[in-house]
């Protein structure tokens, strides 16, 4: 008898993996984090064996904490990482370099020449995207550039390309499915969000030969089946979706103008556009939230590259503190950060600014600013992001947004959201349950195995946690706000040569 939904949610700086009921009760959860590598500045990497060997133990060790057998399992949902770049041989698995994480930077200088080769409008207008080094398609082109022999290889058809979905349908199949999703698909800044498929001309601007591309499909439906050997009986992989368009499903945000932020590694925000891709006038980006029942949603999204990964900094860079539990309760210590912003541009910073060259930056440090300043700076700096982005998707969109869905494992931290309310001035809403990323992959394999009929149903299945609402004066928000601007104005000068 059919008990269970696996959900794969393959993250930055770790894999985990999450069985839920169909009815998206948490059973188990298994969670593994793998090394981040930094070759050079600005640089990052992860170890392809690293992504699925930690995402395989972590199946593993979630069933057996159920005690579940695989022919128990409807359905395996895959979210992850997205715009991580890795190439490998299609007969031995084998990479050919290490994965480019979405958070690097190595490309820059090669977009800013897309740029002024006069190629914004034409990127913007066929895939939704900005030319930044955030996407794909100048990853992969780095790799067949500078890795030895991998052109000439890729040109044979002897190579694959895939994000991280793809990558661990391969190894889930036993090397049988080269496939991606919708979603995945239109971060490569590749795919024609328009006709739905790879796009000829980017494919020659880049130079990147069509025979490494995956076959694209849509989230909801059987990519194909685990091979025996893993897990004892093959299992279909049935939803697939990039983290954060999967968040925006598992929020149930199914009609147009529903958004929700993710708070992770980065801070996510997306809106649903409904069956037509809204263009942002504003530095945002357009992108397909999903493909179900023969039908395309599209979404708009502001990506904020530092959120959760600044928390990791303080702990882990600094010692300002020894875990993330910590940090709601030291910002929390003092009434505010003292006149003090930090812009976390470790590695650039994303919507609305788009400027890859921006760096990390405090101001407005005194000598009175104490340990808890930094903390409680950091904190706001998450929410200040996250204000800029929703404030140009409703000038976009045309959507009101009377409040703010929120999850990711900063949403637990009862300070932040606070925080948020009164920076946005609007509702903030959490949950009963924050695994919203996996729990979209979970309905998107339950929706295509049958475990679940509908999104109604779904939508049924959703319960609150908590509304906060806003306590800031008009006044004390827009004060706050001009200062935010003023630093993130400082940091993209000190930027400039």
């Amino acid at each position: 008898m059919k008990k269970y939904i696996m959900a794969l949610d393959a993250g930055t700086t770790s894999s985990r993996t999450i069985l839920f009921t169909p009815d998206g009760k948490i059973v188990s959860i298994a969670q593994k984090e793998f090394p981040q590598i930094f070759p050079h500045e600005g640089w990052v990497e992860h170890n392809p064996a690293d992504i699925w060997e930690t995402q395989l133990q972590t199946a593993k060790e979630a069933m057996e904490k159920a005690g579940a057998q695989a022919d128990e399992i409807f359905g395996i949902g895959i979210t992850n990482q997205r715009e991580t770049t890795i190439i490998w041989d299609r007969k031995t698995g084998e990479p050919v370099y290490n994965a480019i994480v979405w958070q690097c930077r190595r490309t820059s200088e090669y977009c800013d020449v897309l740029k002024s080769g006069g190629l914004t409008d034409k990127v913007r207008r066929k895939t939704g995207l900005v030319i930044d080094p955030y996407f794909s398609g100048t990853k992969i082109r780095w790799i067949l550039e500078n890795a030895d022999g991998t052109r000439e290889r890729a040109e044979k058809g002897e190579l694959c390309f895939g994000t991280v979905d793809s990558w661990l349908m391969w190894n889930l199949s036993g090397g049988r499915v080269h496939a991606t999703d919708y979603s995945n698909a239109s971060r490569t800044m590749l795919y024609n969000i328009n006709t739905l498929e790879w796009d000829e001309e980017l494919m020659q601007l880049l130079n990147v030969p069509s025979q490494l591309m995956p076959e694209v499909k849509p989230s909801s439906g059987i990519f194909g089946y685990t091979d025996k050997a893993l897990f004892g009986a093959e299992i279909p992989i049935a939803g697939v979706a990039g983290d954060q368009q999967a968040a925006l499903f598992g929020q149930c945000c199914y009609k147009p103008g529903d958004v929700k932020n993710t708070y992770g590694t980065g801070g996510f925000m997306l809106m649903n556009t409904g069956d037509k891709p809204v263009f942002s006038e504003n530095g945002l980006v357009t992108t397909i939230a999903w493909g179900l029942d023969g039908k395309v949603s599209y979404a708009l999204e502001g990506s904020v590259f530092i959120c959760g990964a600044a928390v990791q900094w303080l702990r882990d860079g600094l010692g300002l503190i020894t875990n993330a539990k910590e940090m709601a309760g030291i910002a929390g210590s003092v009434k505010n950060s003292g006149g003090v912003y930090f812009v976390p541009a470790f590695v650039g910073l994303g919507a609305p600014y788009w400027n890859a060259y921006a760096r990390g930056s405090f101001f407005g440090i005194t000598r009175g600013t104490t340990r808890a300043h930094f903390v409680r700076a950091v904190e706001d700096s998450m929410a200040y992001q996250t204000t800029d982005v929703i404030d140009l998707m409703q000038k976009d969109s045309g959507f009101d947004i009377p409040f703010l869905n929120v999850d990711g494992g900063a949403s637990r931290d009862g300070l932040l959201l606070q925080i948020q309310a009164d920076l946005l001035g609007r509702n903030i809403v959490r949950p009963s349950c924050v695994e919203t990323t996996a729990m979209g992959a979970c309905f998107l394999a339950a929706l295509a195995t049958g475990a679940v009929s509908s999104t109604d149903e779904i939508i049924k299945l959703r319960s609150i946690d908590c509304t906060v609402t806003p306590s800031m004066t008009e006044a004390e928000r827009k004060k706050a706000l001009c200062g935010w601007h003023r630093a993130v104005k400082a940091t993209e000068v000190f930027a400039e040569e």
